[in-house]
């Protein structure tokens, strides 16, 4: 988020730039903290928000920085090398239309520890 930004416009400007496209009406799906521990202590911790939407205006963008971009069929997002906990988020963003909570931790090594939804 840039300073003054509320999530909604920081979803918004973050799509825009690594997409080239314009998201119209996001809908907030998910809240979430990620923690990251390494013998029991937490080296690293963030919020996540996380937005769906099924309308956008504009053309792809042809090179991402944040890496490879491509259009996949809703029945073919859970196929998707992801990690562990996104496989969670993904199913319920998928199948409901309420807001998810959640607080997952990881290793330092991307490994999943634990999670706990809402």
């Amino acid at each position: 988020m840039e300073p003054g930004e509320h999530i909604q416009q920081s979803v918004r400007r973050e799509f825009s730039e690594e997409t080239g496209l314009t998201l119209v009406d996001p809908e907030l799906k998910g809240v979430f903290t990620f923690v990251i521990k390494e013998d029991d202590q937490t080296i690293d911790e963030w919020m996540m928000f996380t937005f769906s939407g099924r309308q956008y205006q504009g053309t792809l963008n042809e090179y991402c920085r944040e890496g490879e971009l491509e259009w996949v069929p809703v029945s073919d997002v859970l196929n998707k090398d992801m990690a562990e906990g996104d496989q969670v988020i993904y199913k319920h963003i998928l199948n409901r239309n309420d807001v998810l909570y959640g607080t997952f931790t990881y290793t330092s090594n991307d490994e999943l520890i634990s999670f706990q939804v809402d």
